[in-house]
């Protein structure tokens, strides 16, 4: 990728790992739901300003159908999935499991598409989804209480949004801006979480303490605007499922933050689940890499 794209890379590590830190900072006292509206809703208009002082492109109606459908999936159901999760398991466990993105884009792409994997990746998405498998099955006989297991279920939700909505936006990636597409999904996360969150939560958010807002301030400017920006510029450099593969990074980065910041930890299990799962991915990108020559 170059110095530039190495940066580039570094950086978004970063922010999207402290995307599940400062998540759970806010969960801790506001309903999830609510909290992702409101955070959304407050983003839209910024992002509206930015695009209009861009004089950004609107996309074409087709492509307005897939920012739509990324916002949809790849963002409001994502989020909505991971932050619900983030209320009844570690942080650290969440962003683990929502880093197999890649191996559900990598499956994606071959039933879909029909884009071939090489055999090394397919021996990567096996021990992957291994890796996740035991996660799971080793942290029942650690005494998974039903929360617990929902938390798992929803990070494996949030993690497949997440891919669905990115597979559905690919074809487009080259040809929207990434502003258009960043306010566009934006306001769709917006009134999917909303209805969502009047469906499921009480009412609204009435106060919140100074570690909330600036949880949810830094969830809004930091990765809501920088991180997705970062991301949708990543996407035009590199293939989807690389981009997405930089999440490798962000399990162990949001342990530490989870851990040095919100006082949590991790049980052995989740540890050798997780680097079963993380060891299964680097065997898809390193095989997927030689495929590209």
């Amino acid at each position: 990728m170059g110095a530039g794209g190495l940066a580039i890379a570094a950086t978004f590590v970063a922010i999207w790992a402290s995307a599940f830190t400062v998540a759970g900072v806010v969960v801790r006292e506001w309903p999830p739901l609510w909290a992702l509206a409101i955070r959304f809703g407050c983003t839209a208009p910024i992002l509206l300003i930015v695009a209009l002082a861009l004089r950004a492109r609107l996309p074409s109606l087709p492509d307005a159908g897939r920012v739509a459908l990324l916002g949809l999936f790849g963002m409001g159901g994502y989020l909505a999935f991971a932050w619900l999760a983030m209320a009844r398991i570690p942080t650290g466990l969440v962003a683990l499991i929502c880093a197999t993105t890649p191996l559900m884009i990598a499956a994606g792409e071959s039933v879909f598409m029909k884009k071939p994997l090489p055999p090394l990746a397919w021996v990567g998405l096996a021990i992957g989804w291994s890796g996740v498998a035991l996660l799971g099955f080793l942290r029942a006989l650690d005494g998974l209480a039903a929360a617990e297991a929902t938390g798992f279920v929803l990070a494996i939700g949030a993690a497949t949004a997440q891919a669905a909505g990115l597979l559905i936006y690919a074809p487009a990636k080259a040809r929207v801006n990434l502003w258009m597409a960043s306010l566009g999904q934006t306001v769709v996360s917006a009134l999917f979480c909303l209805m969502l969150a009047l469906l499921l939560e009480a009412e609204a958010p009435r106060s919140a303490g100074w570690f909330t807002l600036g949880g949810l301030l830094w969830s809004m400017f930091v990765v809501g605007i920088g991180g997705y920006a970062l991301y949708f510029v990543m996407l035009k450099r590199v293939p989807t499922s690389t981009a997405s593969a930089l999440q490798l990074l962000s399990p162990p980065v949001a342990a530490v933050f989870g851990w040095a910041l919100l006082g949590e930890r991790l049980f052995v299990s989740d540890i050798v689940g997780g680097l079963l799962t993380l060891g299964g991915l680097w065997l898809l990108v390193r095989a997927r890499a030689r495929a590209r020559g």
